[in-house]
C-alpha cells in the first residue's frame, strides 16, 4: 500500500479519553473546536495560516477564547485532525484508507494554495495522482471509502478519476499487467506465478484475461455497478469476462444463489439483483444459461418486479439449449398451487421457438424445395429438456392437464425424434392422476408419435395398463410394421449375402444389426409375422432350409413383437369400455394369449 507523510514536527496531540484533545505546548489555547461531541483546543495561528475558512470564522484581534462549532465537515474528526496536525507541522501518514476523507476535510476548511503554497490540497492532489490511482488495489481501496463523503467526493471528482483508474487497467493487455492482484480460482501452473524452466531458460509467465474479476468483489453494488459501466464503455474486455466478474460478485455477495437454496433478503437485496440483471452483457453467451436461470428463480422468489423477470426470461431463451432439467425447476411462489412455475417455463419456451425459427428464416428462408426445414440441433436438445422436464411435474398431482399438453405441444412435431421421454412423461401423468376421464386420456397420449417409439419403449407400452387401447392398438400395429418390413429385409439379405456367408461360415452384418435391434423381451413374434416369413423362405428359392437355417451359416434370431393382455369381463377401466372398432382391429392382428411365464414389464418411472 502505498503512504505518505507530511509534515516533520513531533505529533503533540494529546487525547485525555473524554474526547478532548489538547495540544501539547506552552502556549495556552485560545480557539476550541467542536465537531460532535469531541473537542480540540487549540491555537488560532496556524489554523489562519492555512484555513480560509477559519479566517471567515476567527477574529484576528482579541485575546478572548473563541469555541467554534463544526457540524457538517466531511469525514468527522479524524479527518480534521489531519488537517489540523498539517497546520502545525506535524508529521501526518496518508494512505488509501484516509485520502479521500483528508481531502474532502481539506476542501471544507478551503486549504488552498492562495492561502498558502505547498497547502494540503495541493499535496493530496499529487500523491492521489502520482501514487494512489496508479496502484490497482489502492485504487479499488480509495473508491470502496468515497461513498462515505458523497456529495463531495463526487463533486471533487474523486469518484471518476477512481472509476477511471480501475477500467483502464482492467481493459489493459495482459501482457502490460505488472502489479498484483488476487486470483484464487483453478489456474494453469504458469498462472499460479511458478517458476517453470525449459533448458535452464525461464518461461514467460501468462495472465489470465479475468485477472481483475476478484478484486473488484469487494465493492459495494453502486460502486461495482460504476465500474463495470466504465469498462464496458471502453470497449477492451471480452463479454463473457465481463459475464464471469459478474457471475463472480452475485456468488461474492449471494452465496445462497450458487448453493441453489431459497434466496432471502430485504428491498437492499432485491435493488441488487435488479442492478445485476441490468448489468450483463447483452451478447448470447456471455453469461451461462444456468446463472441466468438462478438469478430468475431469486428474482422471482423476492418479486423483483415484472421488467426484471421478462428480461432474464428473454435471455434465457436465446440460449435455453444450454439449461438442463434441473436448471428449469423453478418454485412457485406464495399461493400457486403447483409446485412449480410452469407458466413462467411455458414462456421462455416459446422465447426459444420464436428465436429458433426467426434464425431459421433467416438462413434458410424456411422452407428447402417446398419441404419444412430440419430441427436445429438446439431445437433437438430443448425438446428433449422440455420431455425431462414434463416428467418432473407430472409427479404433481395438482399440474393441470392442459398446461401438460400445452408445454409439450410447444416444440414443433418434428423435433422430438424419438418419442421416449415425451412417453415417459406421459406415463408419469397417468400414474400420479388416476382419476384421469378417458376423453383426457386419449387427448394425452395423442402427444406422442407411435411410430416414433424405440423397441424397448414399444415393449413397455404394449403392457401398460394405465394407457387407453386405441392408443395400445397403435402401437401394436406400428411394431409389427416394422418388424414386418425388418424380416422382409433380413431375409433379403440373408439371400444376397448367400454366397459370402458360404465362403466365411459367419452371419452378416444386416443379421447382427436386426438382432440389435429387434430382439426385445416379453415379445413374439405373431402369426401374421410367421407367414411372412415363411413367404420370405420360398424368395430365396430353397436356400434356407425349413428350419430356418442358412445353408453354411447360422440360425437367424427370431423378431419379437409385443403382446397384451386383454382385460376381462370381470376387469374395470379404460380398456374394459374401448369401443367395438379397436376391438376388431386387436382380432385382425391376432394377437397372441399371454403366456403364464412371462412377467409384465413395470411402469416407466
Amino acid at each position: 500500500m502505498k503512504f505518505m507523510k507530511l509534515g516533520s514536527n513531533p505529533d503533540t496531540f494529546q487525547d485525555d479519553g473524554n474526547e478532548v484533545s489538547i495540544v501539547a505546548t506552552e502556549l495556552v489555547s485560545d480557539v476550541t473546536v467542536r465537531i460532535g461531541t469531541t473537542k480540540f483546543y487549540l491555537h488560532k495561528f496556524p489554523l489562519l495560516s492555512k484555513c480560509a475558512r477559519f479566517q471567515k470564522m476567527i477574529p484576528t484581534t482579541g485575546d478572548e477564547n473563541i469555541e467554534i462549532h463544526i457540524h457538517d465537515i466531511p469525514g468527522g474528526a479524524k479527518a480534521f485532525e489531519i488537517c489540523a496536525k498539517f497546520c502545525y507541522g506535524m508529521i501526518v501518514t496518508l494512505n488509501a484508507y484516509n485520502v479521500i476523507a483528508a481531502r474532502c476535510a481539506a476542501e471544507y476548511l478551503e486549504m488552498h494554495e492562495t492561502v498558502d503554497k505547498g497547502n494540503l490540497i495541493y499535496k493530496i492532489d499529487v500523491f492521489l495522482g502520482s501514487s494512489i490511482f496508479r496502484s490497482w488495489k489502492d485504487s479499488i481501496i480509495v473508491l470502496g471509502t468515497t461513498k462515505a463523503h458523497l456529495p463531495w467526493s463526487e463533486d471533487l471528482k474523486l469518484v471518476s478519476h477512481c472509476i477511471d483508474s480501475i477500467a483502464s487497467k482492467a481493459s489493459s493487455d495482459t501482457s502490460k499487467v505488472e502489479w498484483s492482484y488476487s486470483y484464487n480460482r483453478k489456474k494453469l501452473p504458469t498462472e499460479n506465478g511458478l517458476d517453470l524452466e525449459w533448458n535452464g531458460v525461464k518461461k514467460q509467465q501468462f495472465v489470465p484475461h479475468d485477472w481483475w474479476v476478484e478484486d473488484l468483489t469487494d465493492l459495494d453494488i453502486d460502486s461495482y455497478k460504476q465500474v463495470i459501466t466504465a469498462i464496458k464503455t471502453k470497449g477492451m474486455v471480452r463479454k463473457d469476462v465481463i459475464g464471469e466478474a459478474i457471475k463472480a460478485y452475485t456468488y461474492k455477495k449471494l452465496p445462497s444463489l450458487s448453493k441453489v437454496s431459497m434466496v432471502h433478503g430485504d428491498a437492499k437485496v432485491r435493488a441488487m439483483l435488479v442492478t445485476i440483471t441490468c448489468l450483463l452483457p447483452s451478447e448470447k453467451g456471455s453469461v451461462s444459461c444456468s446463472f441466468l436461470l438462478k438469478l430468475l428463480k431469486a428474482t422471482n422468489l423476492l418479486k423483483c418486479g415484472e421488467l426484471c423477470r421478462k428480461e432474464l426470461m428473454k435471455r434465457i431463451g436465446r440460449q435455453l439449449d444450454e439449461a438442463s432439467v434441473s436448471d428449469l425447476l423453478i418454485p412457485t411462489v406464495d399461493g400457486e398451487a403447483t409446485v412449480y412455475d410452469i407458466d413462467m417455463i411455458l414462456s421462455i419456451v416459446e422465447e426459444f421457438v420464436r428465436q429458433d425459427n426467426k434464425n431459421a428464416q433467416k438462413h434458410n428462408g424456411g422452407e428447402v424445395d417446398g419441404h419444412v426445414q430440419a430441427p436445429s440441433a438446439s431445437m433437438i436438445k430443448v425438446a428433449k429438456v422440455v420431455d425431462g422436464y414434463l416428467a418432473e411435474v407430472a409427479k404433481d398431482p395438482n399440474t393441470p392437464i392442459l398446461k401438460f399438453i400445452h408445454l409439450a405441444e410447444t416444440m414443433s412435431v418434428n423435433s422430438r425424434p424419438v418419442h421416449d421421454g415425451l412417453y415417459r412423461a406421459i406415463d408419469m401423468y397417468l400414474k400420479e392422476h388416476p382419476s384421469l376421464g378417458k376423453s383426457d386420456k386419449k387427448r394425452l397420449c395423442s402427444l406422442m408419435d407411435c411410430k416414433k417409439l424405440s423397441p424397448d419403449a414399444c415393449a413397455h407400452a404394449v403392457q401398460n395398463e394405465r394407457l387407453p387401447l386405441r392408443t395400445v392398438v397403435q402401437v401394436l400395429y406400428h411394431e409389427q410394421t416394422r418388424a414386418s418390413a425388418a424380416v422382409t429385409i433380413r431375409a433379403d439379405s440373408i439371400c444376397v449375402g448367400s454366397y459370402e456367408s458360404s465362403r466365411s461360415g459367419a452371419t452378416t452384418n444386416t443379421e447382427d444389426e436386426w438382432d440389435g435391434v429387434m430382439a426385445v423381451e416379453d415379445l413374439s413374434l405373431s402369426k401374421t409375422t410367421t407367414k411372412l416369413d415363411d413367404a420370405d423362405k420360398n424368395h430365396c428359392n430353397g436356400k434356407i432350409s425349413t428350419n430356418g437355417k442358412a445353408k453354411g451359416g447360422t440360425t437367424p434370431k427370431k423378431a419379437a413383437l409385443g403382446k397384451m393382455t386383454m382385460p376381462g369381463k370381470g376387469q374395470s377401466g379404460e380398456r374394459s369400455s374401448s369401443d367395438s372398432s379397436d376391438s376388431a382391429i386387436l382380432q385382425k392382428l391376432e394377437l397372441p394369449k399371454r403366456t403364464p411365464s412371462r412377467s409384465t414389464k413395470p411402469a416407466a418411472a
